[in-house]
């Protein structure tokens, strides 16, 4: 009995192990599309090298429409969306 449930748990954890997929680096191409998709400018979605999961989006008081459409990207591709405001001088 003892077995059978040792055996299930790390038949288990194998099969839940086997789902998760590290973060892929996506080029500044793809991101820049991205950006322009959702209505931003080049540049403003960047992904964390150090923390492969994060998607930054450095804009200054993004609309509702620009965030949902980062957001829904991100998640898609096994992102978390990180939205920072920031005054960029002119």
């Amino acid at each position: 009995m003892r077995r059978g449930t040792i055996l299930a748990l790390a038949t288990g954890t194998l099969t839940l192990s086997a789902c998760t997929t590290p973060a892929q680096m996506h080029s500044e191409d793809q991101l820049n599309a991205v950006a322009v998709g959702c209505g931003l400018a080049l540049g403003e979605l960047i992904q964390d090298e150090a923390q492969k999961k994060l998607l930054l989006l450095v804009h200054n008081n993004p609309t509702t429409g620009q965030r949902v459409c980062v957001f829904q990207w991100a998640r898609r591709n096994g992102l978390k969306a990180v939205f920072v405001n920031m005054d960029v001088p002119s």
